[in-house]
């Protein structure tokens, strides 16, 4: 057993009071003060997040978006300058490896972002596809360190923020899914280049900063300091998982896995099936969508909520599992999302949930559970 990685904010997090756990092979802070207390602040104010424990490749070279389109599920080769994509890397028989974003910078230079878990199964399986394209892929993952500010006041710390500087657009203009440029610079120091990306995993409007790891300490202060006034507190992965939970995006490890192909998790969106190739395009042909498990959500009354590893069950028969659960802080009732078969996933159909051998009924509902007031 090897000691968990730490992230270029672990002093911060420690004089913060953080708890910490592991988490993908990172000892990562878990909450500062209270789960529900740092859940609201990002529905009413903002949080904020070290996720550096992501990872990033920097892809490059005269065949980036051709390598993009064939190692990943969708077609990246027509996202823009400065835009951002979700996609997959899937294995040859459609299982998913990872769910990724990908940032394009130019035609030649795109970032691929990773979960911490699966940066050596994206590593790996990066390395095999490259092999056929004139294309450099740069594991850049220990090079930069990732901080996100979530929440709907959360344009307003980063335009307070002392620092950053150069904007090469106003935040005011970024739409969703987009990247723009700035530098940071700190007192004394020479100023580093940032990128700033419209993006969250929160279900709440936010920014995701990519920095130079040594600037990191530097750009949190920074970001600490102008948010305080707003509402703005430390937030951790225990409030993370519940607001992504309500804004039902999955995990991985939950809802998505290798045993797990696109379509079952709602994702067959993201598949660009009509690319002349791509890793997982002749296993997905093989699957009989109709037998195949689907992701749902579920709500219930009452206080106690469904965990992952529940059973769900239609009359006397298991017709599923639950794969994430919580009691929603933001709706007040429980949910969760669950794998259940085809015939029980129709929305307002009647299920239960073996709570720990009690029966609590749950009612099929379209996913999210919660969406933000545009």
């Amino acid at each position: 057993m090897t000691d968990p990685r730490t992230t270029p904010l672990h002093e911060r997090h420690l004089a913060l009071g953080a708890s910490f756990t592991d988490f993908g092979g990172w000892s990562m802070p878990v909450r500062y003060s209270s789960d529900l207390a740092e859940h609201h602040a990002v529905r009413t104010t903002a949080g904020i997040f070290d996720i550096s424990h992501m990872a990033e490749f920097l892809v490059s070279g005269a065949e980036a978006g051709a390598f993009l389109d064939y190692a990943l599920a969708g077609r990246l080769s027509t996202l823009a300058d400065d835009q951002a994509r979700y996609s997959l890397v899937l294995d040859p028989d459609g299982g998913i490896i990872d769910d990724v974003i990908v940032y394009r910078y130019a035609a030649d230079r795109h970032m691929v972002v990773a979960n911490a878990g699966n940066r050596d199964a994206v590593a790996e399986a990066f390395a095999e596809r490259a092999l056929r394209y004139d294309v450099e892929v740069d594991d850049a993952t220990d090079r930069i360190a990732l901080i996100a500010v979530q929440g709907p006041v959360s344009q307003a710390i980063l335009e307070a923020t002392e620092g950053i500087v150069d904007l090469a657009a106003p935040l005011s203009a970024l739409k969703y899914y987009r990247m723009t440029h700035a530098r940071f610079a700190a007192p004394g120091e020479e100023a580093v280049a940032i990128d700033i990306g419209r993006t969250g995993y929160t279900g709440e409007d936010g920014f995701e900063l990519y920095v130079p790891a040594s600037s990191a300490v530097a750009v949190w202060d920074a970001l600490l300091r102008a948010g305080e006034p707003l509402g703005l507190v430390p937030a951790g992965l225990a409030s993370r998982d519940t607001l992504r939970l309500e804004a039902g995006m999955p995990l991985y490890g939950h809802e998505l896995s290798r045993d797990i192909v696109p379509a079952q998790a709602g994702l067959g969106r993201v598949v660009a099936v009509d690319k002349d190739d791509f890793v997982g395009r002749s296993g997905l042909a093989a699957v009989v969508a109709s037998e195949a498990p689907v992701l749902v959500g579920l709500v219930s009354d009452g206080k106690r909520a469904g965990r992952a590893g529940y059973a769900v069950l239609s009359g006397d028969d298991a017709v599923g599992e639950v794969t994430s659960g919580a009691l929603s802080p933001t709706l007040g009732h429980p949910i969760a999302m669950a794998f259940v078969a085809p015939s029980a996933a129709e929305p307002g159909t009647e299920l239960h949930l073996d709570v720990r051998g009690t029966r609590i009924p749950a009612t099929v509902t379209r996913l999210p559970f919660y969406r933000r007031a545009q």
